[in-house]
């Protein structure tokens, strides 16, 4: 698994000017995935066996010329073999990562994910925002999707001025908070991503992204994107139309809301089968189709979904609850309704890949402040995260192979390989084989170990 790694980190030597640069790169990622405790990259340099002066590590993100996004170059060319169809299933969301450090230039105040609803916290960090590919594994065997990253990008938000500023600075940050916002560098990143797409051996296939509500809006849904397909989950009282039938008015004027569509008796409930949670699974949906948005797709035609919710008890005879109604707006008109659902059901992939980031990978972790750092080591996290998983699967294939080795008691059965399978197998490889390590890189159990009483 180690070589089939190495070998999706050699494109990096195309990013990198210089064939030393990009040995520092593979050996910084590979070495991250091998520290005990916090993956800095000071953990990762004295996991070599690291001695004396470790500022080209820093350097690395700080000096050195590369484009951060062309890491994904390699995953984009192999991916794609496990995408069947006429589709590219992705996921989008953006990220916080908290930190603590006041000399970081793009750091800021932000609303707090994990705050509970009926109050809002704040949290000190970075916001990213991130692209994944949803590999449909469950087209091949009883396995959920995998999330793979492609896109991993730093979205500052405009910074506020002071109290004291003129009335130019506020309107000028009025106007760049407008040109910047996160929907905006979304639509941005969508159409960069078409492109890559289009360069390596995705050029006839449709990108279907799946989004959550913070990019259901206008910015999104009326941007101009070639060979595109949009389904994000939109508000309760979205005020929806039919297109007026006569004369010059664009927009009927009777309106309705997604909410009134679930409760309304006269609209039949149909049946479709998704794939979650590790098993197929029977839910029931209404839809609407060519209807129109007027405050967010205009005079776009789109298409309504509305998901009805899950009923579950808490105890075996306990009252029966529901969970939240999935309302979904999609810019596709003419798909099979099953599809489009069982990719927004994939999306969910995406938060596991954030959870594994953060927990598994260290993301963020690493101790960095110059601007070009801040934003471009985060990308090779990702990119390790994805490499990682792409030769799991190109070693052991689809569902969870006995070479991982046996399950412990206290474990639920494992259909598909986790995180830490992957990280474990390349940590024993490492020590076995350091000649597939580039340049003089060596790592043994006794530095692995080092790392974890640092």
């Amino acid at each position: 698994m180690l070589l089939r790694m190495i070998s999706l980190m050699s494109e990096w030597r195309k990013v990198f000017p210089q064939k030393r640069t990009s040995d520092r790169a593979i050996s910084q990622a590979i070495s991250s995935v091998c520290a005990l405790g916090r993956r800095t990259i000071a953990r990762s340099y004295l996991v070599r066996g690291g001695e004396g002066d470790w500022s080209s590590e820093y350097k690395l993100h700080s000096r050195s010329q590369w484009e951060a996004q062309a890491l994904f170059d390699g995953i984009w060319r192999e991916a794609i073999k496990y995408c069947p169809g006429e589709w590219l299933p992705l996921g989008t969301d953006d990220l916080r990562i908290k930190k603590t450090g006041k000399m970081i230039a793009t750091a800021g105040w932000g609303r707090d994910p994990l705050s509970p609803p009926f109050h809002v916290n704040l949290q000190y960090g970075l916001r990213y925002l991130h692209t994944a590919l949803l590999l449909p594994l469950h087209q091949k065997a009883e396995v959920n999707a995998r999330a793979l990253p492609l896109w991993f990008e730093e979205a500052p938000p405009v910074k506020k001025p002071g109290k004291k500023a003129s009335p130019s600075e506020q309107e000028r940050y009025r106007e760049e908070k407008k040109k910047r916002n996160i929907s905006v560098q979304a639509v941005s990143m969508f159409k960069q991503l078409r492109m890559k797409a289009d360069q390596l051996g995705g050029k006839e296939k449709m990108l279907a992204f799946a989004l959550d509500g913070s990019y259901c809006n206008r910015t999104v849904f009326q941007a101009n994107l070639d060979r595109t397909i949009l389904i994000a989950r939109t508000r309760m009282d979205a005020a929806l139309c039919l297109p007026q039938k006569e004369g010059r008015r664009r927009y009927a004027q009777e309106t309705f809301t997604p909410k009134e569509v679930q409760q309304d008796e006269q609209r039949p409930w149909r049946e479709a089968s998704v794939f979650h949670g590790g098993k197929k699974r029977v839910i029931n949906y209404k839809e609407v189709n060519q209807i129109l948005w007027r405050r967010g797709g205009g005079t776009r035609p789109l298409r309504l979904l509305v998901v009805r919710p899950v009923p579950y008890r808490k105890t075996k005879t306990g009252k029966v609850m529901y969970r939240q109604p999935a309302l979904l707006l999609t810019t596709d008109l003419t798909s099979e309704r099953t599809r489009l659902l069982q990719l927004y059901f994939d999306r969910w992939q995406i938060e596991v890949g954030h959870r594994e980031l953060k927990d598994n990978f260290g993301l963020g972790q690493a101790q960095v402040r110059v601007p070009s750092s801040v934003a471009r080591q985060p990308v090779l996290t990702a990119s390790t995260y994805s490499a990682l998983h792409l030769a799991g699967l190109l070693k052991f294939g689809v569902l969870r192979s006995e070479e991982l080795g046996a399950i412990p008691k206290y474990q639920r059965d494992k259909t598909r390989a986790s995180c830490l399978d992957l990280i474990r197998i390349i940590r024993d490889e490492v020590v076995v084989h350091p000649e597939l390590l580039p340049g003089d890189t060596k790592i043994t159990e006794k530095s692995m170990l080092a790392t974890a009483t640092i």
